[in-house]
């Protein structure tokens, strides 16, 4: 067992954790970034590129950016964390420009284009940066339980090193959660490292979680490979089997006519034939990690048919995750800060798809607001308290067994269960309440199942508690979806197809042995 000693501990190695380890060390604090993976190579954003919500500060230009999603959503957002985001947003790209040097590409009229940016550059650029200000980086060192102190505030966070072979414990004036949002292991590109640990981790420490009926995101992606980089699907025409034009299909408010078409067996066809020539060239430049498959392939996207399948993103994509309590990205407990698709989105998204320009706004200021809150916690706590805290493991399913352990290798078999009921269109994505229901009461007794027996040591335990989170997580967003008996932005119902007035509030959901709802006014 290694000892660390931080002012604050980021937990993840996305953009969203790496700016709070930045402004939390540029706060004055002591940080130490503990990431699943290797920082600035793992997660969902590294793998790939994506769109910004850059919008300069023009009073039309920022109401149309507003006024574009809040219909979408369902009217769930709040128009002043929207603005709030735009701002930070709008600033921290311009000193990722300045300070960080990032290599913004320019348009026709000189000017510099930021509402963009490649993923490994950016993230590359991001971990030099929390390594020049002093944060302390344990590459492949995966958390797997929050500490906490006497009073219940959290503490520090406990994991495993795998490639040094050790467990390890951090103490911590405050955490920030920045573990990304839950795939469900779908082979969505970049979302294996997704599987829901911070918000398991939250719930156990007290907290609560929002939005989480907001989770059946699924990207297109050419059949039998990972890259889900939907936006440039609003270019395809979607056909069947013979050739004949796929009624209804659509990149935005048509990947249902995909999700029915494919469950029959049948496969389906995309060719991005809307794009003119110009529009080929933009797309080449701003995402080449897109076209990679293609050439790989042999296939010209823009001229020729290639079949299609829909992954499985979750919370990467969708908008619930931990609830925020504070301007500042606390969760309601105690030295307890989320940030990035660990956090709910509902602020600037209701009940809408964060895509990528959102989400990757969202992980930026969420992200700099929560590193500063932390270190603000963290610094009135006083020279050497965290130190001298005593503290608990919180940890739970998989760490703590309430019955006699099982033999190794049960995860595999909750992870499997798992996906049986969050993968498969006609359960998750095409959802009807008396399906969710069933889902729900077998997901109930597998978390029973894991509670009594589930146990792993060494670097089992780090599969264990993901099979942990990732059956917490479903059972979380199907509760959600249950209470919401109508389709109100992302989160459809075919028995209930029609948006409820009385229903415009957010759900809030939580508990772990037993999970409960509980409405909740919007903005």
């Amino acid at each position: 067992m290694s000892d660390h000693l931080a002012d604050v501990l980021v937990v993840g190695g996305g953009p969203a954790a790496t700016w709070a380890a930045l402004k939390a060390a540029q706060a004055g604090a002591s940080v130490v970034l503990a990431d699943k993976g290797y920082c600035g190579t793992s997660g969902s954003t590294a793998a790939g590129g994506t769109g910004v919500w850059y919008v300069p500060p023009q009073p039309a230009a920022r109401e149309a950016a507003m006024a574009s999603r809040e219909g979408l959503g369902g009217y769930l957002a709040d128009r002043r964390w929207m603005t709030r985001v735009l701002d930070e947003t709008y600033d921290r790209i311009n000193e990722l420009a300045t300070d960080g040097r990032y290599p913004f590409p320019t348009g026709p009229d000189g000017q510099p284009l930021r509402n963009g940016l490649q993923g490994p550059e950016y993230m590359r650029r991001m971990r030099i940066r929390v390594r020049r200000a002093g944060v302390r980086v344990l590459d492949h060192s995966p958390v797997t339980e929050l500490l906490t102190d006497a009073d219940g505030a959290v503490a520090g966070a406990a994991g495993y090193r795998r490639q040094a072979r050790e467990h390890y414990r951090v103490r911590a004036g405050a955490v920030v959660l920045a573990t990304g949002g839950c795939a469900f292991l779908s082979g969505a590109l970049g979302t294996n490292t997704n599987t829901g640990d911070g918000a398991l981790f939250a719930a156990e420490a007290g907290a609560e979680l929002s939005g989480m009926e907001f989770s059946n995101a699924y990207g297109i992606a050419p059949e039998g490979t990972s890259v889900t980089k939907t936006a440039f699907y609003t270019f395809a025409t979607f056909y069947q089997e013979d050739g004949s034009v796929l009624e209804g299909a659509a990149s935005q408010g048509g990947r249902s006519a995909i999700a029915r078409e494919l469950l029959t067996g049948a496969k389906v066809y995309a060719r991005l034939d809307r794009a003119d020539a110009t529009a080929q060239t933009a797309m080449r430049r701003a995402q080449p990690n897109f076209f990679l498959t293609f050439d790989r392939l042999g296939i010209d996207p823009f001229t020729e048919r290639f079949a299609i399948t829909l992954l499985a993103e979750g919370t990467v994509r969708g908008t619930g995750g931990i609830r925020i309590t504070g301007d500042d990205c606390a969760t309601g407990v105690p030295g307890l800060y989320a940030a990035g698709d660990a956090a709910t989105r509902e602020e600037i998204c209701g009940g809408f798809t964060g895509g990528g320009s959102h989400n990757a706004a969202w992980a930026i200021s969420s992200g700099s607001w929560a590193g500063r809150g932390a270190a603000r916690h963290a610094l009135s706590l006083g020279s050497g308290r965290a130190a001298h805290r005593t503290v608990t493991g919180a940890g739970g399913a998989g760490l703590r067994p309430t019955g006699a352990p099982d033999p190794a290798g049960g995860h595999r078999a909750a992870v499997e269960l798992v996906q049986a009921h969050v993968l498969p269109y006609d359960k998750n994505y095409l959802r009807r309440g008396e399906v969710l229901g069933d889902s729900l009461r077998t997901l109930d007794r597998a978390w029973d199942e894991l509670r009594g027996s589930l146990h792993g040591e060494g670097a089992d335990l780090v599969k264990v508690r993901q099979a942990a989170a990732m059956t917490a997580h479903a059972r979380w967003m199907y509760a959600a979806a249950l209470a919401r008996p109508e389709t109100r932005g992302m989160a459809k119902r075919l028995d209930h197809p029609e948006q409820d007035p009385r229903l415009h509030h957010r759900i809030t959901v939580g508990g772990l042995d037993r999970v409960w709802t509980r409405a909740e006014a919007a903005a």
